[in-house]
Order: C-alpha cells, then structure tokens, then sequence
C-alpha cells in the first residue's frame, strides 16, 4: 500500500510530519498518537481504514518522532490541541479523530472548546483516556518514560528489555524492528526515545494543566459520535471514569478490551481495530 508523507505548519513555525494511507477523497481519520509514542503505534490501524476506503493520516505530534521540536522547549496541553485543530482545518471536511492518551486530551479539549466542534472533528475516539485518570497510573508512565531518557540503551536489546519489564503480561517481541522506529542511534552510539526530553520537564505542572473540571466540560460540548475504548486492564481509565465520560458527552458510548492496558492498540490490536472499524463504519 502506498505511503504518502505529510507535512503541516503550526503557527509557532512548528511543522508536524506524519504519513497518509487510503485514497485521496477518502473519508478522512486524523490518528494521534499518545505521549512518547509515534506515528507508528497506528500501523496496523491505520492500514486497515485505508482497506476499509477511508483516507488515514498517522500524525507525529509536536516533539515526536519526525515532528519538530518545540523552539521553547516547553510543551502544554493546549500546544498539542491546537496542532490538532490546525491540522483538522486543514482538511476538507472534518474528519473522525482517533486519540491515544495524550492524542486524546489533545482531541477533547481540542473539539470541545472550538466555538463548532462539529466542525472540527466529525467523530471522535478516545483510546484509554478519560477526563478523570488514575494518578498512580500516570505516574507509572511517568516514571518508565523519565528513567532511560537522558542515558539510553547500548542496543536494541537493551531496550526491548527494557520495555518488557514495563509491560509484563505482553510478550517480549522476538525482533526489535518495531521498536527502531522510536529510538534513534545518536554519535556516542546509544539509543535514545524519539522525542524531546523538554516534553518531560515540569511534568506535574502538566498534570495541573489537564484540570478535570476543564475535561469534563469540554466532554460535554462533544455532540458528535464518540467513542471510548477502554483498556481492561488499564491502571489510567476504570470502569467508574469511563461511565462518566459517558454520561458526559452526549452521544457516546465505550468498549472494554478484555486483557488490553493502557496501551490498547500495542496489547490486543485485532481487537482494537475491529472495534475502530465497525464504531467508524457505523457513523460514517
């Protein structure tokens, strides 16, 4: 299937680069990825919307991947939300919007504090994101992501150890290809995350800027058809938090993925896909 590059400038001289799957006037599906990923966590998913006609763009957020970095250094809630609206303006008609975590509070306030969300996101999903999280949880993430990312790995291997010890019920991948797209090999020869430390920094003056209060009211604004696709086994989003989005945004509803963390998509992706898909196709 072919792969298309795509590029979109942000305000702050920021240009974000992500890749396009599916025809040209297919129905568009804007796919962001959450904190410390890529654009390749959506791989599988974004190659099944292009089979199923619809035109899927895997988009690096600020500070990820291919993106550039921040020129300040500093990354915030509102940053990543209005990349989403710039880019979904770009678009000639809104598209549905899949978020992973970070990707998806970029999306919730992103369409719920536009002065028309229906006209920036035609649908939404939220992947194990919720306006109420876990703190232990976040912190977990946290904590995984700050260890390695100032010394790195000696090698692939490395990595991938490190990341098993992390996600215990997930079996250690026997080829570390996957994990290459997001480390990169730096001149003193170890590998590193592919993304800005700087998104690290003053995480907890982060945390306070995803103000639960502000979540849910923007959840509320959210009229169009949204999905919520929750991790089973997920230590971010309960069953309690995901019944509140629910009653929430207007016209939502959420799926449990038995045996899936917060990571849904890497844990169970056929699974996860089929619930995009069929969420997608219904709305469509």
């Amino acid at each position: 299937m072919k792969v298309e590059h795509v590029e979109y400038l942000m305000g702050d001289g920021v240009v974000l680069r992500g890749e396009a799957l599916g025809p040209q006037n297919g129905r568009p599906v804007l796919l962001l990825h959450g904190g410390g990923q890529t654009k390749h966590a959506w791989g599988a998913a974004a190659k099944s919307l292009a089979q199923r006609g619809w035109r899927a763009i895997a988009l690096d957020q600020r500070g990820h991947g291919e993106s550039d970095w921040a020129p300040s250094g500093v990354y915030k809630i509102d940053d990543f939300a209005r990349d989403m609206r710039a880019v979904t303006a770009s678009m000639q008609q809104p598209p549905a919007v899949v978020g992973a975590s970070l990707g998806g509070l970029a999306s919730m306030l992103g369409a719920g504090e536009a002065q028309r969300p229906a006209d920036v996101a035609s649908a939404v999903i939220f992947v194990d994101i919720t306006p109420t999280v876990e703190r232990a949880g976040v912190e977990r993430i946290i904590s995984f992501m700050q260890a390695r990312m100032h010394v790195g790995f000696a090698d692939l291997d490395e990595a991938a150890d490190y990341v098993a010890s992390y996600l215990p019920d997930r079996p250690r991948p026997k080829s570390t290809a996957g994990l290459e797209k997001n480390l990169r090999r730096r001149d003193d020869g170890r590998w590193y995350w592919h993304w800005d430390p700087g998104f690290m920094t003053d995480i907890d003056t982060r945390m306070e800027d995803r103000d639960p209060a502000r979540m849910r009211e923007a959840t509320r604004r959210l009229a169009m058809p949204a999905l919520l696709v929750r991790g089973g086994k997920s230590d971010l989003v309960t069953p309690e938090t995901a019944q509140e989005f629910v009653d929430l945004a207007p016209n939502a509803r959420f799926v449990d993925v038995a045996a899936a963390g917060h990571m849904v998509a890497g844990d169970k992706n056929d699974v996860f896909i089929e619930a995009v898909t069929a969420f997608l196709d219904e709305v469509s």
